[in-house]
């Protein structure tokens, strides 16, 4: 199954998500990489990562972009040539683009119960609201490290650390958004953020 959700943020911004089921080679067969994407896809040793690499370039084509519209800086974040913003992510059998007329991020985690063991690495803030005993604890790290993974991507700046300088305000999940804060240098920026969750099917468990 190809596409697997497109979601209208609003006027200006779309989010496509594919469901990761095609062979390296199906993937790979329609696309037209230029020579810069190619040689990166066939240096990963991971099958898994190249058919993420390969997967968000099928997102691509469903914007209407080709790998020959997308560009990145010297940071490592994507451009697209036409000016509109674009934020990228892939993990494990998902991966997701977002467009936007504005500044924006995206990030897809996978839950896993290790992420409790190195929260303390990229939460301090969070922890006075965070309830260890809770059954949504897991959950609610996840969201917290995909919101300041999206803030990093958004943000594009070396030298900035999860744990100092990004801060997420105390959510509910059902409420599916929340208000995340970068403070760095002595500014603040403010951005809207929003959640959502995909429950795995049996044979994605284990």
């Amino acid at each position: 199954m190809p596409l697997y959700k497109s979601i209208s943020v609003n006027s200006q911004t779309t989010v496509k998500i594919w469901k990761i089921e095609e062979s390296y080679n199906d993937l790979m067969f329609p696309l037209d990489l230029k020579q810069e994407s190619l040689d990166r896809v066939l240096g990963m040793k991971s099958q898994l990562h190249q058919r993420g690499f390969l997967s968000v370039r099928h997102l691509l084509r469903e914007f209407g972009y080709t790998d020959q519209d997308l560009y990145y800086d010297e940071n490592g974040k994507p451009h697209l040539k036409d000016g509109k913003h674009i934020s990228i992510t892939h993990s494990f059998i998902f991966s997701g683009v977002i467009i936007s007329d504005a500044e924006v991020g995206i990030d897809i985690e996978k839950q896993r119960e290790k992420i409790g063991i190195i929260a303390n690495k990229f939460i301090a803030y969070e922890f006075e609201y965070l309830n260890v005993e809770a059954n949504d604890y897991v959950r609610k790290l996840t969201v917290i490290w995909g919101i300041k993974e999206s803030l990093y991507k958004l943000f594009a700046t070396p030298g900035m650390l999860f744990k100092e300088h990004f801060l997420v305000i105390p959510f509910m999940l059902k409420d599916g958004e929340t208000v995340a804060w970068i403070d760095y240098k002595d500014k603040k920026y403010r951005y809207n953020t929003c959640l959502l969750y995909t429950s795995p099917s049996p044979r994605d468990r284990g």
